[in-house]
């Protein structure tokens, strides 16, 4: 009765190992997108409508999005202890965080990518700008959701770490774009904080692919007691 359950752990882990690697061509895109870039630039505006970079960038908001996506099935199952976060998965998470990026990738703002308020601003700005806001809060959410969740310590540290990281990271680069001053350091900031998200969702992977990782929780049980039968097989 236990082939059916290792069937799944092989093809979670075999999940999380194509999610990490996903998640890091996506960033070795981007920071290479921002490295042929000669002036101050926030991420999104590397996917900006008339941006050399635009494609390249669309490309690598996909990879993450897939990232997400196969880390997320390999690690359901993990549920934080607290009774706030514990509602819903690290995965339910890390699954919303995939969605709204693909819908940021798909929807990129326009040329300068113009806050969406004020006379610039358009739709299509509003949309990728909520998107990818909200997408950063719910990785923030996962991360914390792992933090105090039955994970491996490591882990548990990483994450709350990685998760007070990113969200005080991007919202100071945010409230920089919003004022309009050093934009230069505010899009530094974002990179930052993408860079950390990914590369948290790179390492919640790894340990779906290690007996001791996300994979191997209840999540994945066959919801019912041991019989002696299951026992003496």
């Amino acid at each position: 009765m236990t082939q059916p359950r290792l069937r799944t752990d092989h093809v979670g882990r075999a999940l999380a190992l194509v999610g990490c690697c996903a998640a890091t061509l996506g960033i070795a895109l981007i920071w290479f997108a921002r490295s042929s870039v000669d002036r101050p630039v926030y991420v999104s505006e590397l996917g900006a409508d008339g941006e050399p970079t635009a494609a390249l960038f669309e490309a690598a908001l996909l990879l993450v999005v897939v990232a997400g996506a196969c880390v997320a099935w390999a690690g359901r199952g993990l549920r934080s202890s607290l009774p706030v976060l514990g509602a819903w998965t690290v995965s339910g998470s890390i699954g919303a965080a995939s969605l709204l990026f693909l819908v940021a990738s798909q929807v990129p703002c326009t040329a300068g990518c113009p806050l969406p308020v004020g006379p610039a601003a358009t739709v299509q700005d509003a949309v990728h700008t909520s998107a990818a806001v909200v997408a950063f809060g719910a990785a923030c959410v996962a991360m914390l959701q792992a933090a105090s969740a039955s994970g491996t310590r490591p882990l548990r540290i990483l994450s709350v770490v990685c998760g007070l990281a990113v969200a005080g990271i991007a919202a100071t680069g945010g409230l920089l774009s919003v004022a309009g001053v050093a934009t230069d350091i505010g899009g530094w900031l974002e990179l930052v904080a993408t860079s950390t998200a990914i590369s948290w969702l790179v390492v919640f992977g790894a340990t779906s692919t290690s007996g001791s990782g996300p994979a191997t929780r209840p999540g994945v049980s066959s919801g019912r007691p041991r019989t002696t039968t299951d026992a003496s097989a």
